[in-house]
């Protein structure tokens, strides 16, 4: 391990940091927030807590990250595929860290008269960087409690989130072989190699499509009615499928169904690989309609959308038709892509339609999207593994290649990695929905139900502990129960939200650049 070059590469990221907060500072300006009130004096509508709350978390994260550029100054040799796992795996754990800052230093509140605390800061920091959307504040909408300027931090969480923050690192300065395994352990699930041959030069193809695409849909929510400032975080939001709203009710604050239509359009093209979208934006649209991978992702949407209408109607969930088909699609789009945007409360649904969107959070969206979860990919090519070791226990002698989109790929290699990985996710998810039932106190579960119900609370409990832990380990956020659409994380014991906050990291960046951080042998010299 390059300890020099790894401290070098984390002093860059956090400097990058520092120049990020800046950009929330204006924000405080009651202006800008649009809520000048007559009555008031502009000068003290000025969220002074909030703007140096923020400055001072710019000069510390340029303080460490000058340290340690510092002390990585005279380092040499060329980043390896160790050096680049650490450097992402650190750099999330450090954006986790200074992300938190700006929180803690604003005042911000989570409840009323409740201090935000370290441990909810950190809860709240990853979730942005990890495009989760879980939330532990309980009023967005007082700029007493939360003002306007960390809000948008909040927000710019998600932008850096979705766009990755070694991948922003690559496309500035470049990485030669070390940025190609940057990139690879920054871009969520099994990718193909981009047809550029320098990864800078990908890199910065693919934020200009993610910035582009933020700065459209900004406007469009602009064009919609929203202020400049709702139409730019709920931009941030939805194309890194992260979920963060400015308001309580979330987007149903709007009561708009062209907001939710034109937002479950960009929420499809986030969930979709970027390379594809390249390729569509240079008129090879065909090879967006010819992939297998994004033709099962639709497919289930639609499928999934029609049973939902289906049984909604059926359960009388829904007035009629219309409004069927606008919540129901609204919410599978919003939850496969693990976006995590409500429009009504889903936990009154019907057990069919509540039962199939916390299926949906093992799916996810695309490889090389900026959605969360398991990845379509990866469904589609255990099925055509399983499918392939089936044909075996009846004909062991036959040898059929693994196809995928009519090409031929290693087999064994690939299906030892899909296995693992499947298994992985499913014993991380086992032992952290154990653990959380057993260290979380059962009294949020006793006071949910009515005395007559006391003795199902527990059945509560696990439900609600499975899609709490399902949630934050395929970065959606909302769950059901105690952590639905109208409700969050805060009642949650502090060593449950530190348990959600490692989740977040693993699920966002799947596991093996956190994991190995833990084994020893990582980071000997040799």
């Amino acid at each position: 391990m390059n300890y020099g070059l790894l401290s070098r590469m984390l002093g860059i990221i956090c400097i990058l940091f520092a120049i990020t907060m800046l950009f929330s500072l204006p924000w405080a300006h009651p202006s800008l927030g649009l809520r000048l009130d007559p009555d008031i004096p502009k000068a003290e509508q000025f969220e002074r807590n909030g703007f140096f709350g923020l400055l001072g978390s710019s000069l510390v994260s340029a303080c460490v990250g000058s340290l340690l550029w510092w002390l990585g100054r005279g380092s040499t040799g060329q980043l390896f595929r160790k050096e680049a796992m650490a450097t992402v795996g650190l750099s999330w754990i450090l954006a986790t860290v200074l992300g938190a800052l700006p929180y803690l230093l604003s005042q911000t509140q989570s409840a009323p008269g409740v201090r935000i605390s370290i441990v909810d800061s950190l809860f709240e920091s990853q979730s942005g960087f990890s495009t989760t959307g879980a939330t532990i504040l309980t009023d967005l909408e007082d700029p007493e409690l939360v003002p306007h300027c960390i809000l948008f931090w909040r927000s710019s969480t998600h932008f850096l989130g979705g766009l990755g923050i070694v991948v922003l690192l690559v496309a500035i300065l470049g990485q030669g072989a070390g940025g190609k395994a940057m990139m690879r352990a920054e871009i969520a699930g099994p990718t193909k190699d981009s047809a550029h041959s320098r990864m800078q030069k990908t890199a910065i193809v693919f934020a200009s499509i993610y910035v582009v695409l933020n700065l459209v849909l900004a406007i469009i929510y602009w064009g919609s009615g929203m202020s400049i400032f709702d139409a730019l975080c709920h931009a941030f939001g939805t194309l890194a499928t992260g979920g963060f709203s400015t308001y309580n009710d979330s987007l149903g604050h709007f009561q708009s169904p062209w907001i939710e239509y034109v937002t479950v359009g960009f929420m499809i093209l986030a969930g979709t690989n970027f390379a594809l979208l390249l390729l569509v934006s240079t008129g090879h649209f065909y090879r967006l309609i010819q992939d297998v991978e994004w033709q099962v992702y639709i497919g289930v949407m639609l499928t999934v959308t029609a049973a939902v209408i289906a049984f909604g109607m059926w359960s009388g969930n829904f007035a009629d038709f219309g409004s069927a088909l606008r919540f129901s699609l609204f919410q599978v789009v919003s939850i496969m892509t693990t976006t995590g945007y409500g429009t009504q409360d889903y936990d009154q649904w019907n057990n069919f339609g509540r039962g199939v969107l916390i299926v949906l959070m093992f799916v996810g969206g695309c490889a090389g999207s900026t959605g969360g979860g398991m990845k379509v990919i990866r469904h589609v090519l255990l099925a055509k593994i399983l499918r392939l070791e089936l044909e075996l226990s009846y004909r062991p002698r036959v040898v059929r290649p693994l196809r995928i989109g009519g090409q031929t790929i290693d087999g064994n290699d690939l299906r030892k990695r899909i296995l693992v990985y499947f298994g992985l996710v499913g014993a991380v998810f086992a032992c952290s929905w154990l653990l959380l039932i057993t260290v979380e106190p059962d009294s949020q579960w006793l006071q949910m139900v009515s005395a007559a119900d006391d003795s199902n609370s527990l059945d509560h409990k696990l439900l609600d502990c499975a899609s709490a832990v399902s949630a934050t380990l395929h970065n959606i956020g909302p769950g059901l129960g105690v952590v639905g659409p109208t409700a969050n994380y805060a009642d949650f014991a502090p060593w449950s939200k530190l348990l959600f906050v490692f989740l977040m990291m693993l699920g966002r960046l799947e596991m093996f650049s956190i994991l190995v951080l833990f084994v020893p042998a990582f980071w000997r010299r040799i």
